[in-house]
C-alpha cells in the first residue's frame, strides 16, 4: 500500500475513535443531568406541598384514626390540583382503611402512603404526586 494511503486511514481511525469517545461522554453526561433535573431539591419539595386536614375515620376492629398526609407533588399546577381533590383523597382514604385494624396503622404505613400516592396519581391531570407522608397520627 501507498505511504500516503496508510497516513489517510491512520488519520480518519484517529478522528473516529475521538468523535466516538466525546459522543459516549456527552450521552453519559446529558443522560444523567435529565435523571438529576427530575429529583426535586428541598425548597421545591416545600413549595409544591400541601399538607391535608386531619381525616377521623373507624378501622374494623373498633378503633378510631385522625391522620393528616403531606403531599409532595411536582409543580405548582399539581399542588393546585391535589388541594382541589382533597375530598377525593379522603375518600380513598376511608376506603382503604375499610379493612384496616389498629395494628396494620401501627407497622404498614409505607405500605399505605404507596397505596395513596398510586390512586391519586390516577386521578391527576396537571403533574403527579411525588411522594405521600403520614405526618401526624392518632389511633384510639
Amino acid at each position: 500500500m501507498n505511504r500516503k494511503l496508510v497516513k489517510i486511514l491512520v488519520s480518519v481511525l484517529i478522528v473516529l475513535t475521538i468523535l466516538g469517545i466525546v459522543a459516549f461522554v456527552v450521552i453519559l453526561n446529558v443522560s444523567g443531568e435529565q435523571k438529576d433535573s427530575s429529583e426535586l431539591s428541598l425548597d421545591e419539595m416545600v413549595e409544591y406541598s400541601f399538607t391535608t386536614s386531619d381525616m377521623n375515620t373507624d378501622l374494623k376492629d373498633g378503633s378510631f384514626v385522625r391522620i393528616q398526609f403531606q403531599i409532595i407533588t411536582d409543580s405548582k399546577k399539581a399542588k393546585e390540583e391535589i388541594q382541589k381533590r382533597e375530598f377525593q383523597l379522603k375518600n380513598i382514604f376511608i376506603k382503604e382503611s375499610v379493612e384496616m385494624v389498629e395494628k396494620d396503622l401501627q407497622s404498614g404505613l409505607t405500605g399505605l402512603e404507596d397505596r395513596m400516592k398510586k390512586k391519586m396519581n390516577e386521578l391527576m391531570l396537571e403533574g403527579n404526586i411525588k411522594e405521600v407522608y403520614v405526618v401526624g397520627k392518632i389511633i384510639q
